[in-house]
């Protein structure tokens, strides 16, 4: 026999609705899909183009970055030749 808590379990449990399920078409002419003729048209170029313009934005500012931290490095390195300079003299 099943206990009261687990019945309640049960019971609640078959109250549930179900989920929403989406639906969505697959036909070659949707917005997006690739054509087989492997033409594309100017929303994918466009889009394409500023994908690429993105990438090129971020990686200049990552190297900006980077640049920066070598100069920061560079100048510890050369405070502490100095510091050892000053100390084998």
């Amino acid at each position: 026999m099943l206990s009261r808590s687990t019945r309640s379990i049960l019971t609640r449990a078959s109250k549930v609705q179900p989920a929403a399920l989406r639906m969505y078409s697959s036909s070659e002419g949707s917005v997006g899909s690739t054509r087989s003729d492997g033409s594309s048209d100017a929303f994918t170029k466009r889009e394409k183009a500023q994908e690429d313009f993105y990438v090129k934005q971020h990686e200049k500012e990552q190297l900006a970055q980077l640049r920066e931290q070598l100069k920061q490095q560079q100048k510890k390195i050369d405070n502490l030749e100095e510091k050892l300079d000053n100390i084998t003299k």
